[in-house]
């Protein structure tokens, strides 16, 4: 926690999440089969796909929307199957103040604000008044795109994909994967730290390629991926430099994939920085009895995005926080929330009376980038 100079009634709460000490795949518990039922549950690969944007009623293009990360599901039927957010478009083509129609909870829908969060658009001109509505597509794995399947492996959040979908994964290689895996003698990595990262996006590249009867890999190309271009090189040289069993194979796919680069938080306008209640009594500085839980959001430490938070609450007499409210958050209202949260656990020193009109920064700090890619062993089809 960082203490930083504040206006009266305001202080700020610095949260640093430091991927050292932190789960390395903060994969989610697969949901859970339901009853068995006349022919079977059928397992889905959950996938939200955006629409238009549209800024005051004019459809904004550019680049493309960052796609939230696929999950799986068993049941989607009581899923809403569309959701809505609402946001601005800074003059830096980011969207910021980002929110979502509906209830805060949205199955499957963890990373839609994320990867919202993520996203650009052309430089220069803001909008105001902004909004896109994702629909969610639930398709059985077995009839699922294999890139699709391939996405998911890199990011599993629903837990390890089933054989149903390795199958697909299979069938877009070859007899290599029909049998079991070549085992590799020298494995070669790229040098991750010299490859860019793509703020807010885990890059990856899914190398196809054959080997001869040395265990030579050969004809490496690669099949599909994000288009990190110098992640693309980095891979093939890797591969071509790997050695494996003797034995010619045809049709072996192997993934590489680099971490997401840190996604700073939007600039706090002076106005929100030097927020503060007219008719409130709040010291300017003041301690904690319990201090404040820190825990960042997990759906943005995957994906490396800071953001902050101002909070205005009262305090009881006996030193618990009431009344918490949301004065601003960026990128997007989940920050805010989850400042609430970190806000919620704390207490402070019991007074003879309480506090009015108190005022907090939450800031959610990325911490240093310990590994900044993965060789992506564990995304190799089971033998």
């Amino acid at each position: 926690m960082e203490s930083l100079p504040m206006p009266r009634a305001a202080r700020s709460i610095c949260l640093a999440a430091a991927l050292l000490g932190l789960p390395a795949a903060a994969a989610l518990p697969s949901q859970p089969a339901p009853p068995a039922s006349p022919g079977g549950p059928r397992q889905m690969l959950i996938q939200w796909m955006p629409g238009e944007v549209r800024c005051r009623g004019t459809m904004v293009s550019g680049q493309a929307i960052r796609r939230p990360w696929n999950m799986l599901g068993w049941t989607v039927e009581a899923a809403p199957r569309s959701t809505t957010l609402r946001f601005a478009i800074d003059e830096r083509g980011r969207p910021v103040s980002i929110s979502r129609d509906g209830p805060d909870y949205l199955p499957f829908g963890d990373d839609i604000l994320p990867a919202m969060a993520a996203s650009r658009f052309p430089a220069g001109k803001p909008h105001e008044g902004c909004g896109v509505t994702f629909t969610m597509q639930a398709v059985p794995l077995d009839q699922a795109a294999a890139p699709e399947l391939m996405s998911y492996t890199i990011h599993p959040l629903s837990g390890r994909l089933p054989e149903e979908g390795w199958k697909s994964i299979r069938a877009s290689g070859g007899p290599c994967l029909d049998t079991p895996l070549p085992r590799a003698l020298i494995r070669h990595i790229p040098d991750f730290v010299k490859i860019p990262a793509t703020p807010g996006v885990r890059d990856w590249s899914m190398i196809r390629y054959d080997l001869n009867a040395a265990g030579k890999p050969v004809h490496a190309a690669i099949l599909t991926g994000t288009g990190n271009a110098a992640l693309n090189a980095a891979g093939l040289t890797a591969m071509r430099a790997s050695r494996f069993t003797r034995g010619a194979r045809t049709g072996c796919l192997a993934p590489y994939w680099r971490e997401a680069g840190t996604l700073p938080a939007p600039d706090m306008p002076e106005a929100i920085r030097a927020t503060r209640v007219a008719d409130g009594n709040c010291p300017d500085e003041h301690g904690w009895a319990t201090p404040p839980q820190l825990r960042f959001p997990e759906p943005y430490r995957r994906r490396r995005i800071e953001g902050w938070a101002v909070i205005r609450y009262d305090v009881a007499p006996w030193g618990e926080l009431g009344n918490l409210t949301v004065i601003a958050s960026e990128p997007t209202a989940d920050f805010g929330r989850q400042a609430i949260t970190v806000l919620r656990s704390a207490r402070l020193p019991a007074q003879r009376q309480g506090y009015v009109g108190c005022v907090d920064r939450v800031r959610f700090d990325m911490g240093p980038q310990t590994d900044p890619g993965l060789s992506g062993s564990e995304g190799a089809p089971p033998a």
